[in-house]
């Protein structure tokens, strides 16, 4: 008699959804962006990540990340439409009033200390809250004595910030923000309105230099009396937004100011016994360690 062997049977192994499909493609799509271009978005928050890449794919007239995929490795003009979709360009001149008078109010004054100011905006996007602040650092006295470094990952929008001309119809809203951030003259001193656009005025930029840095992989910008990050840290996660508040706290001197947006705060961060609030509301810190 023949002895029979018994044969094991495979377990059943369900295919992977499109949600897990989805997932894997937006896995190797970040990492055919890192080897390319040195570029990391992994610690991005997943959901807000998901968002951009479905609304390039949209724009792309793609199907799937997938297709994404050699885009990115041999065009590197998709990659720059890419990086403008990833940045966050949502800004106005003066944005959020009173956390500008309450710059004005809380650490203007205490800046008039220092012989020469530094200022490092990082994110600035297109650039109008950059000349909103130059705008009242002249009323305060101090522009004459700060450098503003103004940086961002997307040189597009670099571009846009660098010209300082915007939209004339936006100067209605623009005016009415600044005369509410305390303004002491007349919005119309900083602009030239010609065909239809608003340029800001030479005397401003002089003050501001313009550079691509990123946040992710760069160095800190050394003895900075204020830094500005509003709103590009909810972009992040835990990880990453505790990589970069480290960077802002080696960039800052002691006594330096910590501006973020008003959807993100230090409480639950890693930094946050290295600074005291100087006004909860508007998101204002001060460092209060030697690091």
């Amino acid at each position: 008699m023949i002895p029979t062997t018994k044969t094991k049977t495979k377990a059943y192994s369900p295919r992977p959804d499109e949600d897990e499909i989805m997932a894997l493609e937006i896995k190797l799509l970040l990492q055919a962006i890192e080897f390319r271009y040195d570029y990391d978005f992994s610690h991005y928050a997943q959901a807000s990540l998901t968002r951009r890449i479905n609304n390039c794919l949209k724009k792309a007239q793609l199907n799937n990340v997938a297709e994404m995929i050699p885009k990115i490795l041999y065009q590197p003009e998709f990659f720059e439409l890419f990086l403008k979709e990833m940045s966050v360009t949502v800004t106005e001149m003066f944005r959020d009033p009173l956390v500008f008078k309450a710059l004005r109010d809380k650490v203007f004054t205490q800046l008039k200390t220092y012989s020469r100011i530094n200022i490092w905006h990082a994110g600035c996007a297109t650039g109008e809250e950059v000349y909103s602040l130059a705008i009242m650092l002249k009323e305060e006295g101090l522009l004459n004595r700060s450098q503003i470094y103004a940086t961002d990952f997307n040189n597009h929008s670099l571009k846009i910030a660098e010209q300082g001309i915007y939209k004339a119809e936006k100067i209605t809203e623009y005016t009415h923000n600044y005369q509410q951030a305390g303004g002491k003259a007349s919005f119309a001193d900083y602009y030239q309105a010609k065909h239809g656009y608003a340029k800001m005025h030479n005397d401003l930029k002089e003050h501001i230099t313009f550079a691509h840095h990123n946040l992710i992989k760069d160095q800190c910008f050394a003895q900075m009396h204020l830094i500005l990050c509003r709103n590009v840290l909810i972009y992040f996660d835990k990880n990453l937004q505790n990589k970069v508040l480290s960077l802002f706290n080696k960039s800052l001197i002691h006594r330096g100011y910590l501006l973020l947006g008003d959807k993100e705060s230090l409480e639950f961060s890693n930094q946050i016994n290295n600074f005291e609030t100087i006004a909860k509301d508007q998101r204002i810190y001060q460092k209060i360690n030697y690091e």
